[in-house]
């Protein structure tokens, strides 16, 4: 869905992950004049030495210029603190997708630009025309979700080779080349980059989590005990005590100001009517229809939407399950991308 201008330059984020690895051999072959950039976020031990060192060799391998950029500041105000905070809130948030609209589709496009390459590349498994983002034809892996809060003038910019291949071709793909081949086959990075296991271990080296509270349930009745409300996220139904339950209780809500979470039986967990904020569309949009994502790895539900003073006002034609406030809600038109919003 891309023009592939002879000999255009092009940045590649690289990862030292077979799909950016990938994805720069594929642009080399089509005539790109390719380099690539490393980006260092965060602070995790071990993590930036291995994966640059594997980036290195594949620069090598390719004779391709590599650039080493530290958005180490960039990224702990932009995507960490903002990841705090939203938790500290009562908020579920989803640093993916603004890593993705302030790092590497904000600051990496200036970085770009900045040495006169115009066009970017990644590994994600999307496609771009220049206005839209489209699902990947890998539903598995596809990740327009994550970009529906890209700023819309970088969309021009922006080169994904992987969005008509499959995950296991493209590590087929890299395990046929001798040298490449241990990266092929290693194991597949955490979905946020930042967080070992479980993201409380990351705000208890900022607060203290571990708040005995009162469990509500729907009526605002004492029903139970928890152990701290950032330990909850909406949906979840262990790790709490309610008082004489039979059925299964999941968390409806969170009240971060009084250290209370509010639980009920899976039925309250319907919703069928929010409102989105931070609203980011790829075209003008007042009152339509679309189908919804408000999680990555859910179904997309019909909607109607109508933009009301910036704020989407969404109407599900079928009920969802853990509707979460601080979640993004992706808007689509079948495969093509309409933009989206943070729950609220």
């Amino acid at each position: 869905m891309q023009d592939n201008g002879a000999k255009k330059r092009v940045l590649v984020g690289m990862s030292g992950g077979v799909d950016s690895t990938v994805t720069a051999i594929l642009l080399q072959q089509q005539g790109y004049a390719v380099e690539g950039v490393y980006m260092k976020l965060h602070h995790k031990e071990g993590y930036h030495e291995t994966n640059f060192s594997r980036a290195k060799r594949v620069g090598a391998y390719l004779g391709i210029k590599m650039h080493f950029l530290d958005l180490g500041d960039d990224f702990a105000k932009e995507v960490y603190d903002y990841f705090v905070e939203s938790y500290k809130e009562g908020l579920t948030p989803n640093p993916c997708v603004m890593c993705n609209r302030t790092i590497k589709f904000g600051k990496m496009v200036d970085f770009a630009q900045s040495m006169g390459i115009d066009a970017v590349a990644t590994g994600h498994y999307v496609k771009c025309d220049g206005d839209y983002f489209y699902m990947a034809d890998d539903m598995e892996k596809d990740q327009s979700y994550f970009l529906c809060q890209v700023k819309k003038e970088v969309l021009p910019k922006l080169i994904f080779p992987l969005g008509d291949w499959l995950k296991e071709d493209v590590k087929a793909f890299a395990s046929k080349i001798e040298a490449l081949q241990d990266i092929a086959t290693q194991k597949e990075s955490s979905e946020i980059c930042f967080v070992e296991n479980d993201y409380t271990e990351i705000l208890e080296k900022h607060m203290n989590i571990d708040m005995t509270g009162e469990v509500l349930d729907a009526n605002n009745n004492i029903v139970g005990s928890h152990k701290g409300y950032m330990h909850y996220t909406i949906g979840k139904r262990r790790g709490f005590f309610v008082n004489g339950a039979h059925d299964p209780h999941f968390v409806l809500g969170i009240k971060p100001d009084t250290n209370q979470i509010v639980v009920g039986t899976r039925d309250l967990l319907e919703a069928t009517h929010f409102e989105a904020k931070n609203l980011n569309l790829f075209e003008e949009l007042s009152d339509f229809e679309c189908e919804v994502k408000v999680r990555y790895r859910t179904t997309a539900v019909k909607a109607h939407v109508a933009i009301r003073d910036d704020r989407a006002v969404v109407n599900l034609k079928e009920p969802v399950f853990g509707l979460a406030k601080g979640q993004i809600a992706a808007f689509y038109d079948g495969k093509k991308l309409l933009g989206g919003g943070v729950i609220c």
